[in-house]
């Protein structure tokens, strides 16, 4: 089922009635996509693949109007890498382009390796062979002629999979060899593993598989460490680690040859897929970054505003001309203002604030070009960093960067893995070229037990057989393993041809050669035939070596004997600079942290705690056991419990961090709309004792949580209980972390690129005093948390920094119906035992009276706000047509022992064990601007 889910154009072949498993599990699989695409309808989710889909869809008939809509709109249309295109694009490229358009398709079916995620080499056979003109680039400009003349002896005229798809000879733009000195002149080479090179053979006297790579591992180390010890050059310049590539099929076998170079001392990276530093986005940066540097030079400013940075159009350049060059131009001088003062990573975040995601989210690539300027973004945040780089040594590092990505001679070297030997993987190589490349184990493949069958019907298309047996099944796994060995030979080819001066391989007698590209290629396929056998036997040694021989005589690649040389090899080391002890001089700045809500309050020595730490249990109470109760106890108090209201249902609960903890992870995760609530209750509870034990039985924690959840919330939410508000109302534990002040920022640089701002008196950057003024400006004098302010401005946390990164997460956000559209409540969750020590529990321990003295006390209005300058920002970035004033619904602190069910008592219209307070939406955006490095003096 997740391979049909995973290929949904694939066609599910019908099974064989006969076979009732076979049945079960096409039906299954068949069901679960029918239940992916309900629950995508349901969700309003649309896919890429369903885009694709639909558009193929809707160009499906003669007269649909998005046919006439894009001939209209693109009259030319080329298609790079078209051997990787599936049916569905092509069904849309066809259809709507199809003898209307000059359409251009550009691909190479033999390097068509992309089969296991979609890429359909039928599709390019099939509109191959309905083109008007065909045209056949005939000259190789990567590689050497000798290396060309080379290659081609074994595979010209080879059919890669498909008779269609045949190896053409092409003539080799680079006359001679460009690699000089190196051990071997040979420009292609293959090294054969001896029987009698210390292995144990098996019945049929072949070398174990994994014996035979962990020797030709070694044996490639050796020979990569003779050719950089050589003195080698490559056009001129001595051959560096970096321009050596070792191409591996699986990462698994990379790292083995990794390690097996570091023994010797040969630094080696696995390396990704391409370098995204000459992609679009390269492009776009370096644009960027030039303009910024010149935001006086109007060509570049132009160039700049065709980026994805500012998503203009040529045609809007030249309606809105100077005027909209120079509003351009503002915006990139305060963008470098803005990476001087606080780093790239606020200039990436402005460029977010200013659409850049959705702007590229509508185009077809731009998923590709968001990821690939994100991550250019993270390399320069890095290395601006690292090395103090101002916006013009950025601007030229940039520059080298990508020259030394793309040159074809020695280039200067600042990224540490350029001294490095790349190992990539075959898919990642495509596309890229290294002066000598090592294949050490083209020669097997190993080939898996077929579970799923994929491959192509009489009809072309593609198709999955996940019956697993009956009568078609045997015949659909043969067709699945000959694709699956067509493609092996395509890989092959890809990674033969990565290489500009010099390609080594291995061939090894071992029980996974048999199907191998390398060896089927060298020693199945016959003279003058284009078909290369699906597997070939293993003969022994004295046959190989003949058949290398005669393969190297016609011009092929030289045949050499792997004996791994004295371990002593190794890459001549520069000379080493003198090294010295290194002085720690610099101030720490440890007013710019990581912290949290309790973090912040940890300063001033009082006994209320917050309820957030960073790592262990909750601290919604101090984590200790009450005292002894004296002989003598008040026995009049005890009576009076009666007169008091209802008892506190987790009266007889323990307290504690740890039993908070514990309450918390189970309403977390209990589902309110359970047909048995308590059934629910005491299953999370049953679970979350193993986590956060606590001496009490879980029907009796669950008993005293149902009242809980059926009591009322107050004004806030009038008319609701937590068992009323369903999961999908429900965000759940919102973890957060925010930059306070500037989190990227250096000292002094602190709201610098905003350009507005005071400081407050006597505060060179934002502190909690700060807050203090803002809650004296905006909340009215009867507001129960205004004498938090006078707190806020004693010394120890007054003089609290707002700098860094602010770490937390949010209890739960209520989604609650409001007069005319949804209302969001900061919700947290208390324990805390109020009340005379000694003495049960009551709803009247729990009144607003006491629950206002209870949040000043732990100084939980500094928590409430900063709570919902989380959520504002979160709703700000996600929810359309947000507005503070309308959306901010306030915040609920439940002091869940005071919370008796739906007769709680009620005092103004407020029910015990419920604080609610709706702080002013000025008061939380103002504090969001705090929060940000704005402090305006009042």
């Amino acid at each position: 089922a997740r391979t049909a889910v995973g290929d949904p154009q694939a066609v599910l072949a019908a099974a064989d009635p006969e076979s009732p498993g076979g049945v079960a599990r096409a039906e299954f699989a068949a069901a679960v996509r029918s239940e992916i695409e309900r629950r995508k309808r349901r969700l309003g989710v649309l896919s890429y693949d369903d885009l694709l889909s639909r558009l193929a869809e809707a160009l499906e008939s003669d007269d649909s109007p998005a046919r006439a809509r894009m001939r209209q709109r693109w009259r030319i249309v080329l298609v790079d890498e078209f051997q990787d295109t599936d049916p569905v694009q092509w069904a849309v490229l066809d259809r709507a382009f199809t003898g209307h358009a000059t359409m251009v398709l550009i691909g190479d079916p033999k390097q068509a390796i992309y089969g296991f995620r979609g890429g359909d080499v039928v599709t390019y056979l099939t509109a191959a062979r309905a083109a008007t003109t065909q045209a056949t680039l005939a000259t190789n400009r990567r590689s050497d002629e000798p290396l060309v003349r080379s290659l081609l002896v074994p595979l010209s005229g080879a059919a890669l999979g498909d008779p269609e798809i045949v190896v053409r000879p092409v003539e080799a733009h680079h006359r001679g060899s460009r690699l000089k000195g190196a051990p071997s002149d040979a420009p292609f080479r293959v090294r054969r593993v001896p029987r009698d090179a210390g292995f144990a053979l098996n019945k049929g006297g072949l070398v174990n598989a994994r014996d035979a790579r962990a020797f030709i591992a070694d044996d490639c180390a050796a020979d990569i460490a003779r050719l950089l010890g050589s003195g080698a050059t490559w056009c001129g310049v001595r051959l560096e680690a970096g321009q050596v590539a070792v191409i591996v099929s699986i990462r698994d076998h990379g790292l083995l040859v990794q390690r097996a170079l570091q023994a010797r001392g040969i630094p080696a990276v696995m390396a990704g897929g391409g370098d995204v530093f000459l992609t679009p986005a390269g492009d776009e940066w370096l644009t960027l970054l030039a303009a910024m540097e010149a935001p006086h030079r109007s060509g570049l400013v132009r160039a700049a505003a065709l980026t994805s940075f500012f998503g203009r159009t040529a045609e809007e350049l030249d309606a809105e001309g100077e005027a909209l060059t120079g509003r351009v131009a503002d915006t990139l001088r305060g963008w470098a203002l803005l990476l001087r003062g606080r780093g790239v990573a606020a200039l990436v975040e402005a460029a977010e604030e200013r659409g850049l995601t959705p702007r590229l989210l509508g185009r077809v690539d731009g998923e590709r070009l968001l990821t690939d300027l994100r991550h250019l973004g993270q390399l320069l945040h890095e290395i601006s960093v690292r090395d103090d780089l101002g916006l013009t040594a950025l601007l030229e590092w940039f520059r080298d960067e990508r020259r030394r990505v793309g040159a074809s001679e020695r280039p200067r070297r600042l990224d540490s893995d350029a001294a490095a030997v790349q190992i990539v993987t075959v898919h990642g190589s495509k596309g890229l070229e290294y002066p000598v490349t090592y294949l050490p184990f083209a020669y097997q493949l190993y080939q898996f037990p077929v579970d799923v069958a994929r491959f192509h019907d009489e009809q072309g298309r593609r198709t999955l057989d996940v019956s697993g047996g009956g009568a078609g099944w045997d015949g659909n796994v043969r067709r699945h393993q000959e694709e699956e060995l067509g493609e092996e030979l395509r890989d092959l080819y890809v990674a033969l041809t990565r290489a500009q001066s010099q390609v080594v391989t291995w061939w090894a007698p071992t029980t996974n050669t048999t199907t191998g590209g390398l060896h089927r290629l060298l020693f199945g396929r016959q003279p003058g035939v284009a078909e290369v056998p699906a597997s070939m036997a293993v003969r022994d040694d004295e046959y190989a070596a003949r058949v290398l021989g005669l393969i190297e005589e016609l011009g092929g690649p030289a045949a050499e004997v792997a004996e791994i040389a004295d371990g002593t090899a190794t890459v001549t080391p520069e000379e080493a600079e003198s090294l010295e002890v290194r002085i720690f001089d610099r101030v720490v700045d440890t007013e710019w942290r990581r912290t949290s809500y309790s973090g912040l309050i940890r300063a001033e020595e009082e006994a209320g705690v917050g309820s957030e730490p960073e790592v262990v249990g909750r601290e919604d109470e101090p984590d200790s056991t009450a005292p002894d109760l004296p002989d003598l106890v008040d026995l009049m108090a005890i009576e009076a419990v009666a007169a008091r209201g209802p008892a506190s249902p987790m009266a007889d609960l323990p307290a504690g961090a740890t039993f908070g903890s514990l309450v918390h992870a189970v309403l977390e995760h209990t589902d309110p709309d359970a047909p048995d609530l308590e059934a629910e209750l005491r299953r999370h509870v049953a679970e979350q004792l193993r986590w956060w034990y606590v001496p009490a039985e879980p029907a009796a924690i669950a008993e005293a949580l149902v009242p809980v959840l059926h009591s009322p919330l107050g004004p806030l939410a009038p008319g609701l209980t937590l068992a009323e508000i369903p999961l999908r109302d429900r965000l759940r534990e919102l973890d957060f972390e925010l930059p306070l002040a500037g989190g990227d920022s250096r000292r002094g640089a602190v709201g610098a690129a905003k350009g507005r701002g005071v400081r407050s008196e006597g505060a060179g950057e934002a502190r909690l005093r700060d807050v203090a003024a803002l809650l004296r400006h905006h909340l009215p004098a009867a507001d129960p948390l205004l004498p938090y302010a006078d707190r806020l401005e004693q010394p120890a946390l007054g003089d609290q920094a707002l700098r860094g990164y602010l770490s937390g997460s949010v209890d739960v956000v209520l989604r609650v119906p409001g007069d005319v559209e949804d209302r969001y409540l900061v919700v947290d969750y208390k324990t805390n035992r109020l009340g005379a020590q000694g003495v049960p529990s009551t709803a009247d321990d729990y009144g607003p009276a006491e629950l206002g003295e209870a949040m000043l006390h732990s100084h939980y209005p500094l928590q409430a706000l900063l709570y919902s300058v989380v959520v504002h920002r979160y709703l700000r970035w996600r929810l359309a047509g947000y507005d503070p004033e309308r959306h901010l619904g306030g915040v609920l602190y439940l002091y869940l022992r005071g919370m008796c069910g739906p007769d709680t008592p009620v005092t103004g219209g407020h029910p015990a064990g419920v604080f609610s307070w709706r702080p002013p939406a000025a008061l939380v955006l103002e504090l969001s601007d705090l929060l940000d490095g704005e402090v305006v003096s009042r």
